[in-house]
């Protein structure tokens, strides 16, 4: 028995699943203190330990059973060979809204193997009926893979291939785009495309997965679902995320590019709309507009690709102690601006101010946002904030700290004019800022 065979397995482990002679695939049953498990043995990851033995369960959970001198192992049936075949399309309906769904990776671009436990990208048209077939009475899908990343691997280069690979398919005149994303960086995602697709025709909608496809309580079908319902049948033509409402699978909430946040690391209901109101609602194959400003569809309307962004940006979050040396570290490696994320109404240190000084007179753009996750800075409050206006700080008003590190870099991307940059920050191009803050 190769070890190829056994991908991942060694040490005790491996001896073990040789002495039974199985491999890869095939459905085996353990037997462990009297307690008898069945499943199909899945690879392990090469980095886990040589005692554990990884099988998926009849219900499509993974569980790891520690191998002992008594453990028991046989082969109950044989494994077949990795293969998928998709079912044929189903037909299409001409009449139905154009939709491209764009891949750049995520839970949600994949599908499971269940022989093997493994996931296999899911991104041609044909993958994505026979995966969710519900999308062929929404709208005529294709589909393109851009990348197929981690979402923390995704870099403001990314940015700019994801907007100008969604402005190829609108001029092709689509009635929408769906990107799929990773969830952990897709709120950074659809801040920096709410930028750089500027004068949208028709919607631009992002989507995610907290579970994956091989589990019971996944979300990936019933999230693209309504990813596809907006983008063929919003009457919006915006940057939306669209994810669970609640944990239940009853709707579907859109956010705003600019004003989405992640709360939970693995909740379906994971992302909320911050200091805003969200976008709309897909229920019961309805879109359902929750604001009246709204920017509306209007295919027409000819999209502004402004794609650029400058990583010359950083992000500092103030904390007690901070070393100002931090910020004294970007003014020396030629750093263009800073946001500050202070606390409450918009605060840092008064030992960071010589360096912030330093900052702005070796000509970086400095901006105030808070941690706080609601509500608005107001530095005019304590002579603290004051005092920072007065060193050249702006303030961002309700901007959250992601969404205006992203518009900075952005902001730099389209001017290496200092003022031109201020002005540009104050302005709110995308929703980025509300005209009042909502209290919860």
């Amino acid at each position: 028995m190769s070890q190829e065979e056994l991908q991942g397995y060694r040490g005790e482990a491996l001896n073990a699943l040789r002495k039974a002679n199985v491999k890869i695939g095939d459905l085996i049953r353990i037997t462990k203190n009297g307690e008898t498990y069945e499943g199909i043995l899945i690879p392990r990851s090469e980095y886990g330990d040589d005692k554990h033995i990884v099988i998926k369960i009849k219900s499509g959970y993974n569980i790891g059973i520690r191998i002992t001198p008594e453990t028991k192992i046989e082969k109950i049936g044989a494994g077949a060979k990795p293969s998928f075949i998709a079912p044929p399309p189903p037909p299409k309906k001409p009449e139905l809204p154009k939709v491209t769904i764009v891949s750049t990776g995520g839970t949600i671009a994949s599908r499971v193997d269940y022989r093997t436990g493994a996931v296999r990208p899911a991104l041609t048209a044909s993958d994505l009926y026979s995966v969710v077939p519900e999308l062929s009475d929404i709208a005529v899908v294709d589909a393109e893979i851009l990348f197929s990343l981690y979402s923390e691997n995704i870099t403001p280069k990314h940015w700019s291939e994801m907007a100008k690979c969604a402005a190829k398919f609108i001029e092709k005149g689509v009635d929408g785009v769906v990107i799929a994303h990773g969830t952990d960086t897709m709120g950074y995602s659809a801040a920096a495309l709410s930028f750089a697709l500027q004068n949208l025709p028709v919607p631009v909608v992002f989507v995610g997965s907290q579970r994956s496809a091989d589990r019971p309580s996944s979300d990936a079908a019933t999230n693209l679902i309504g990813a596809v319902t907006a983008a063929a049948y919003g009457p919006f033509a915006e940057v939306a995320l669209a994810m669970h409402e609640t944990i239940s699978d009853t709707s579907i909430i859109l956010h705003r590019g600019t004003k989405v946040r992640k709360c939970h690391t693995s909740r379906r209901d994971t992302f909320k709309s911050i200091n805003a109101k969200p976008l709309a609602r897909v229920e019961d194959g309805k879109v359902i507009m929750l604001t009246e400003d709204y920017t509306e569809r209007n295919k027409e309307r000819k999209l502004v690709l402004k794609p650029n962004f400058d990583e010359k940006v950083a992000l500092i979050k103030f904390y007690p102690g901070i070393n100002p040396a931090l910020i004294d570290w970007y003014v020396d490696n030629g750093y263009k601006g800073l946001v500050l994320e202070g606390t409450g109404l918009g605060h840092v240190g008064r030992y960071c101010f010589d360096s912030l000084r330093r900052a702005v007179k070796a000509g970086l753009l400095l901006a105030m946002t808070s941690q706080c996750i609601w509500g608005r800075i107001n530095m005019n409050v304590y002579d603290q904030g004051r005092d920072l206006l007065a060193i050249g700080v702006i303030p961002l008003e309700d901007m959250l700290p992601e969404t205006a590190l992203v518009k900075m870099m952005w902001v730099f991307g389209q001017t290496n004019d200092l003022e031109e940059a201020k002005c540009l920050m104050k302005m709110n191009i995308a929703h980025e800022y509300s005209s009042r803050t909502l209290y919860e």
